[in-house]
Protein backbone atom coordinates (compact mmCIF):
# COMPACT_ATOMS: atom_id res chain seq x y z
CA UNK A 1 0.00 0.00 0.00
CA UNK A 2 1.49 3.33 -1.06
CA UNK A 3 -0.03 6.78 -0.67
CA UNK A 4 -3.44 5.32 0.12
CA UNK A 5 -3.48 2.93 -2.85
CA UNK A 6 -4.44 -0.67 -2.13
CA UNK A 7 -3.55 -3.22 -4.80
CA UNK A 8 -5.46 -6.44 -5.26
CA UNK A 9 -3.86 -8.93 -7.60
CA UNK A 10 -3.69 -12.68 -8.09
CA UNK A 11 0.10 -12.36 -8.10
CA UNK A 12 1.78 -11.97 -4.71
CA UNK A 13 5.46 -10.98 -4.96
CA UNK A 14 7.79 -12.71 -2.52
CA UNK A 15 9.14 -11.14 0.64
CA UNK A 16 12.85 -10.32 0.51
CA UNK A 17 14.83 -10.17 3.74
CA UNK A 18 11.60 -9.69 5.65
CA UNK A 19 10.49 -6.80 3.43
CA UNK A 20 7.39 -7.09 1.29
CA UNK A 21 7.00 -5.07 -1.91
CA UNK A 22 5.02 -1.86 -2.18
CA UNK A 23 2.29 -1.61 -4.80
CA UNK A 24 1.33 1.34 -6.99
CA UNK A 25 -1.77 1.57 -9.17
CA UNK A 26 -1.05 3.44 -12.41
CA UNK A 27 -3.65 6.19 -13.03
CA UNK A 28 -4.50 7.77 -16.38
CA UNK A 29 -2.00 10.49 -17.24
CA UNK A 30 0.39 12.02 -19.77
CA UNK A 31 3.61 10.24 -18.79
CA UNK A 32 5.53 8.86 -21.82
CA UNK A 33 7.17 6.09 -19.80
CA UNK A 34 6.87 4.29 -16.49
CA UNK A 35 10.14 5.94 -15.43
CA UNK A 36 8.64 9.39 -16.01
CA UNK A 37 5.66 8.51 -13.82
CA UNK A 38 7.79 7.10 -11.00
CA UNK A 39 10.11 10.10 -11.02
CA UNK A 40 7.13 12.44 -10.63
CA UNK A 41 5.24 10.28 -8.13
CA UNK A 42 8.30 9.83 -5.89
CA UNK A 43 10.34 13.04 -6.19
CA UNK A 44 12.71 11.97 -3.39
CA UNK A 45 13.86 8.97 -5.45
CA UNK A 46 16.14 9.83 -8.38
CA UNK A 47 15.65 8.54 -11.91
CA UNK A 48 19.01 6.79 -11.68
CA UNK A 49 17.85 4.95 -8.55
CA UNK A 50 14.73 3.73 -10.35
CA UNK A 51 16.89 2.57 -13.28
CA UNK A 52 19.13 0.65 -10.87
CA UNK A 53 16.09 -1.00 -9.26
CA UNK A 54 14.75 -1.96 -12.69
CA UNK A 55 18.10 -3.40 -13.72
CA UNK A 56 18.11 -5.59 -10.60
CA UNK A 57 14.59 -6.82 -11.26
CA UNK A 58 13.20 -4.94 -8.27
CA UNK A 59 10.29 -3.38 -10.19
CA UNK A 60 7.64 -5.91 -11.23
CA UNK A 61 4.45 -5.93 -13.27
CA UNK A 62 1.18 -7.08 -11.70
CA UNK A 63 1.96 -10.54 -13.08
CA UNK A 64 5.46 -10.63 -11.61
CA UNK A 65 7.46 -9.83 -14.74
CA UNK A 66 10.43 -7.44 -14.23
CA UNK A 67 9.79 -4.14 -16.00
CA UNK A 68 12.18 -1.52 -17.34
CA UNK A 69 11.68 1.82 -19.08
CA UNK A 70 8.56 0.61 -20.85
CA UNK A 71 5.88 2.95 -22.23
CA UNK A 72 3.42 4.07 -19.59
CA UNK A 73 0.26 1.93 -19.42
CA UNK A 74 -2.54 3.20 -17.19
CA UNK A 75 -4.95 1.01 -15.20
CA UNK A 76 -2.24 -1.48 -14.32
CA UNK A 77 -0.23 -2.06 -11.16
CA UNK A 78 3.44 -2.37 -10.40
CA UNK A 79 5.34 -3.64 -7.39
CA UNK A 80 8.67 -2.35 -6.19
CA UNK A 81 11.00 -3.12 -3.31
CA UNK A 82 11.62 -0.08 -1.15
CA UNK A 83 15.11 0.83 0.03
CA UNK A 84 16.49 3.11 2.73
CA UNK A 85 20.05 4.33 2.27
CA UNK A 86 22.25 4.34 5.37
CA UNK A 87 19.51 3.11 7.68
CA UNK A 88 20.75 3.47 11.27
CA UNK A 89 20.91 0.44 13.54
CA UNK A 90 18.57 0.75 16.54
CA UNK A 91 20.69 -0.56 19.45
CA UNK A 92 17.77 -2.09 21.36
CA UNK A 93 16.07 -5.46 20.95
CA UNK A 94 12.47 -6.58 21.03
CA UNK A 95 11.56 -9.45 23.38
CA UNK A 96 9.25 -12.26 22.26
CA UNK A 97 6.79 -12.82 25.14
CA UNK A 98 4.28 -15.24 23.61
CA UNK A 99 3.73 -17.28 20.47
CA UNK A 100 1.12 -19.83 19.44
CA UNK A 101 -0.29 -20.89 16.08
CA UNK A 102 -2.12 -17.58 15.60
CA UNK A 103 -0.61 -14.88 17.78
CA UNK A 104 2.70 -13.30 18.70
CA UNK A 105 3.14 -10.78 21.52
CA UNK A 106 6.31 -8.70 21.64
CA UNK A 107 7.74 -6.37 24.29
CA UNK A 108 9.07 -3.49 22.18
CA UNK A 109 11.89 -1.17 23.26
CA UNK A 110 11.75 2.59 22.94
CA UNK A 111 12.92 4.05 19.59
CA UNK A 112 12.13 0.94 17.47
CA UNK A 113 9.27 1.42 14.96
CA UNK A 114 6.64 -1.30 14.67
CA UNK A 115 6.40 -1.15 10.85
CA UNK A 116 8.47 0.40 8.05
CA UNK A 117 7.95 4.13 7.56
CA UNK A 118 10.05 7.17 6.74
CA UNK A 119 13.73 6.40 7.21
CA UNK A 120 13.10 3.03 8.87
CA UNK A 121 12.73 -0.23 6.96
CA UNK A 122 14.80 -3.16 8.24
CA UNK A 123 15.11 -1.66 11.72
CA UNK A 124 11.47 -2.27 12.63
CA UNK A 125 9.80 -4.86 14.83
CA UNK A 126 7.89 -6.34 11.89
CA UNK A 127 10.88 -6.89 9.60
CA UNK A 128 13.08 -8.12 12.43
CA UNK A 129 10.45 -10.70 13.40
CA UNK A 130 9.89 -11.83 9.82
CA UNK A 131 13.60 -12.48 9.44
CA UNK A 132 14.00 -14.01 12.89
CA UNK A 133 10.99 -16.34 12.69
CA UNK A 134 10.61 -16.85 8.94
CA UNK A 135 6.98 -15.66 8.95
CA UNK A 136 6.24 -13.77 5.74
CA UNK A 137 2.51 -13.45 6.57
CA UNK A 138 3.12 -11.71 9.91
CA UNK A 139 1.03 -8.54 10.37
CA UNK A 140 0.67 -6.21 13.39
CA UNK A 141 -2.84 -6.26 14.85
CA UNK A 142 -2.35 -2.81 16.35
CA UNK A 143 0.53 -0.36 16.71
CA UNK A 144 2.22 1.86 19.23
CA UNK A 145 4.44 4.83 18.44
CA UNK A 146 8.14 4.36 17.75
CA UNK A 147 8.84 6.49 20.83
CA UNK A 148 6.70 4.26 23.08
CA UNK A 149 7.92 1.01 24.66
CA UNK A 150 5.83 -2.03 25.52
CA UNK A 151 3.41 -4.59 24.17
CA UNK A 152 2.52 -5.15 20.51
CA UNK A 153 0.46 -8.04 19.11
CA UNK A 154 1.00 -9.66 15.71
CA UNK A 155 -1.18 -12.02 13.68
CA UNK A 156 0.45 -15.08 12.09
CA UNK A 157 -2.53 -16.53 10.20
CA UNK A 158 -4.64 -14.71 7.58
CA UNK A 159 -7.57 -17.01 8.45
CA UNK A 160 -7.83 -15.78 12.06
CA UNK A 161 -6.57 -12.23 11.53
CA UNK A 162 -9.96 -10.54 11.30
CA UNK A 163 -11.02 -11.99 14.65
CA UNK A 164 -8.00 -10.51 16.41
CA UNK A 165 -8.32 -7.15 14.64
CA UNK A 166 -11.97 -7.00 15.74
CA UNK A 167 -10.82 -7.05 19.37
CA UNK A 168 -9.38 -3.58 18.88
CA UNK A 169 -12.06 -2.15 16.60
CA UNK A 170 -14.70 -3.27 19.11
CA UNK A 171 -12.72 -1.96 22.12
CA UNK A 172 -12.57 -5.49 23.58
CA UNK A 173 -8.93 -5.19 24.69
CA UNK A 174 -8.22 -3.65 28.10
CA UNK A 175 -5.06 -1.60 27.61
CA UNK A 176 -3.02 -0.16 30.45
CA UNK A 177 -0.13 2.25 30.01
CA UNK A 178 2.23 3.94 32.43
CA UNK A 179 3.76 7.38 31.98
CA UNK A 180 6.01 9.84 33.79
CA UNK A 181 4.89 13.47 33.72
CA UNK A 182 4.80 16.52 36.01
CA UNK A 183 2.85 16.24 39.25
CA UNK A 184 -0.02 18.65 39.80
CA UNK A 185 -1.40 18.63 43.31
CA UNK A 186 -4.27 20.87 42.22
CA UNK A 187 -5.78 18.09 40.09
CA UNK A 188 -8.04 15.47 41.66
CA UNK A 189 -7.49 11.91 40.43
CA UNK A 190 -8.74 9.67 38.96
CA UNK A 191 -9.65 11.75 35.89
CA UNK A 192 -11.44 10.71 32.72
CA UNK A 193 -10.33 12.86 29.80
CA UNK A 194 -12.86 12.97 26.95
CA UNK A 195 -12.36 15.08 23.85
CA UNK A 196 -12.16 15.14 20.09
CA UNK A 197 -8.68 14.59 18.64
CA UNK A 198 -7.75 15.27 15.04
CA UNK A 199 -4.67 16.11 12.97
CA UNK A 200 -3.08 19.47 13.73
CA UNK A 201 -1.43 21.78 11.18
CA UNK A 202 1.66 19.55 11.02
CA UNK A 203 1.09 16.01 9.71
CA UNK A 204 3.03 14.52 12.63
CA UNK A 205 0.91 16.19 15.30
CA UNK A 206 -2.56 15.79 16.75
CA UNK A 207 -4.66 18.27 18.73
CA UNK A 208 -7.84 18.50 20.76
CA UNK A 209 -10.66 20.38 19.03
CA UNK A 210 -14.32 21.06 19.65
CA UNK A 211 -16.81 18.53 18.30
CA UNK A 212 -18.14 15.04 19.00
CA UNK A 213 -15.96 13.03 21.39
CA UNK A 214 -13.75 10.40 19.74
CA UNK A 215 -11.08 9.92 22.44
CA UNK A 216 -11.52 8.73 26.04
CA UNK A 217 -8.75 8.02 28.57
CA UNK A 218 -8.97 7.07 32.26
CA UNK A 219 -6.03 8.55 34.19
CA UNK A 220 -4.84 7.85 37.75
CA UNK A 221 -1.71 8.38 39.84
CA UNK A 222 0.51 5.46 40.87
CA UNK A 223 3.42 7.25 42.55
CA UNK A 224 4.66 10.78 43.23
CA UNK A 225 8.34 11.68 43.44
CA UNK A 226 9.03 15.36 43.94
CA UNK A 227 7.70 17.33 41.00
CA UNK A 228 7.12 14.20 38.88
CA UNK A 229 4.56 11.41 39.06
CA UNK A 230 4.02 8.00 37.49
CA UNK A 231 0.55 7.77 36.02
CA UNK A 232 -1.67 4.88 34.95
CA UNK A 233 -3.42 5.52 31.65
CA UNK A 234 -6.28 3.36 30.37
CA UNK A 235 -7.39 4.39 26.88
CA UNK A 236 -10.90 3.37 25.88
CA UNK A 237 -10.38 4.53 22.30
CA UNK A 238 -7.29 4.42 20.10
CA UNK A 239 -6.71 7.78 18.45
CA UNK A 240 -3.18 8.48 17.25
CA UNK A 241 -1.11 10.10 20.03
CA UNK A 242 -4.20 10.01 22.25
CA UNK A 243 -2.36 9.58 25.55
CA UNK A 244 0.23 12.23 24.78
CA UNK A 245 -2.42 14.74 23.70
CA UNK A 246 -4.73 14.04 26.63
CA UNK A 247 -1.93 14.42 29.16
CA UNK A 248 -0.80 17.62 27.47
CA UNK A 249 -4.37 18.91 27.69
CA UNK A 250 -4.21 18.45 31.46
CA UNK A 251 -0.99 20.42 31.64
CA UNK A 252 0.99 17.19 32.13
CA UNK A 253 3.25 16.76 29.07
CA UNK A 254 5.03 13.41 29.13
CA UNK A 255 8.68 13.52 30.09
CA UNK A 256 11.10 13.53 27.12
CA UNK A 257 8.29 13.87 24.55
CA UNK A 258 9.82 15.03 21.28
CA UNK A 259 6.45 16.01 19.79
CA UNK A 260 4.38 17.62 22.53
CA UNK A 261 4.43 20.45 23.40
CA UNK A 262 7.44 21.16 21.13
CA UNK A 263 8.34 19.31 17.92
CA UNK A 264 11.98 18.21 18.13
CA UNK A 265 13.99 17.54 14.93
CA UNK A 266 14.79 13.88 14.27
CA UNK A 267 18.53 14.53 14.31
CA UNK A 268 18.27 15.59 17.96
CA UNK A 269 17.12 12.10 19.01
CA UNK A 270 18.73 11.17 22.34
CA UNK A 271 18.81 7.49 23.32
CA UNK A 272 19.53 8.54 26.90
CA UNK A 273 16.15 10.26 27.15
CA UNK A 274 13.38 7.89 25.97
CA UNK A 275 9.79 9.06 26.03
CA UNK A 276 8.40 8.08 29.40
CA UNK A 277 5.45 6.10 28.06
CA UNK A 278 5.05 2.33 28.36
CA UNK A 279 2.34 0.00 27.03
CA UNK A 280 2.29 -2.08 30.22
CA UNK A 281 -0.61 -4.54 29.95
CA UNK A 282 -3.05 -6.09 27.48
CA UNK A 283 -6.04 -8.18 28.63
CA UNK A 284 -8.59 -9.81 26.31
CA UNK A 285 -10.47 -13.00 25.59
CA UNK A 286 -8.73 -14.90 22.81
CA UNK A 287 -11.25 -15.14 19.93
CA UNK A 288 -9.83 -18.49 18.77
CA UNK A 289 -9.29 -20.39 22.02
CA UNK A 290 -11.72 -18.55 24.30
CA UNK A 291 -8.94 -18.22 26.91
CA UNK A 292 -8.51 -14.95 28.78
CA UNK A 293 -5.10 -13.59 27.86
CA UNK A 294 -3.15 -11.22 30.10
CA UNK A 295 0.23 -9.96 28.97
CA UNK A 296 2.52 -7.61 30.88
CA UNK A 297 5.63 -5.76 29.75
CA UNK A 298 8.78 -6.44 31.75
CA UNK A 299 10.08 -2.98 30.88
CA UNK A 300 9.92 -0.03 33.23
CA UNK A 301 10.14 3.74 33.16
CA UNK A 302 12.56 5.91 35.15
CA UNK A 303 10.63 5.01 38.33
Amino acid sequence: MVSGTWCLSAFKPPTRNGIGPSCVALPPGPWPSLLDFLAERFPNVSRSTWLERMARGDVLSETGIPVTTVPYLAHQKIYYYREVANEPRIPFDEVLLFEDAHLIVVDKPHFLPVVPSGGYLSETVLVRLKNRLGLDDLVPIHRIDRDTAGLVMFSKQPASRAAYCALFSQHAVRKTYQAIAPWRADLSFPITRQSRIQEAGHFMLQQEVSGPINAITHIDVLEVRGDLARYQLKPVTGQRHQLRVHMLGLGLPLLHDGLYPTLTPEEQLDYAKPLQLLAKELVFTDPVSGIERRFQSSRSLMF
